[in-house]
C-alpha cells in the first residue's frame, strides 16, 4: 500500500491504457505486451519506458522507441540498457557482509544504485547507455 500511495498519488483507476495519458515513466514488472504503442503515444513527449518483463517485455524496446520513447530499457540482454540485478548482488552483498549487516535496509540500496550509476562517467551517457552492461 505504501508503494501505491507514492506512485500514484491521484488514485487513478482504470487500465493501463486509461491511466497512462501523460506519464513521464513506465515501470513494467508485469508481463508481455501489456504495453502498446497506442499507449506509448499517450505518455508525455519523450518518456521513459522500462519494460522489465523477462524473456518477452510489456513491449519490445523497438516499438517503444518507434511510438515516440526517448529511453528504452528492458531486462533482455540483446538490447541497449538491460537493467539486470547481477550488476548490485557482487557490491550489496560484499559490503553487507564487511560491516555484518542483518538486512539490506534503504540506505545500502541507495548506495549501490548509486555506485551503479556512477559508473558512467556523464559525458558517455546516451539514450541507449543509459546503465553499464553486466556483461
Amino acid at each position: 500500500a505504501a508503494y501505491a500511495n507514492m506512485t500514484n498519488p491521484n488514485l487513478e483507476k482504470g487500465t493501463l491504457s486509461d491511466v497512462i495519458q501523460g506519464a513521464d515513466l513506465f515501470v513494467g514488472l508485469s508481463g508481455p505486451g501489456v504495453l502498446t504503442k497506442e499507449d506509448v503515444k499517450k505518455m508525455a513527449s519523450g518518456p521513459m519506458v522500462f519494460a522489465m518483463s523477462n524473456p518477452e517485455p510489456e513491449i519490445m524496446p523497438d516499438e517503444a522507441l518507434e511510438a515516440g520513447a526517448s529511453i528504452v530499457a528492458t531486462g533482455r540482454s540483446d538490447f541497449p540498457n538491460q537493467i539486470n540485478n547481477v550488476l548490485c548482488f557482487p557490491g550489496l552483498f560484499r559490503g553487507a557482509l564487511d560491516v555484518a549487516a542483518s538486512c539490506i535496509n534503504e540506505e545500502m540500496k541507495m548506495a549501490a544504485a548509486e555506485a551503479i550509476a556512477d559508473a558512467i562517467p556523464e559525458e558517455a551517457l546516451s539514450p541507449d547507455y543509459i546503465i553499464p552492461s553486466a556483461f
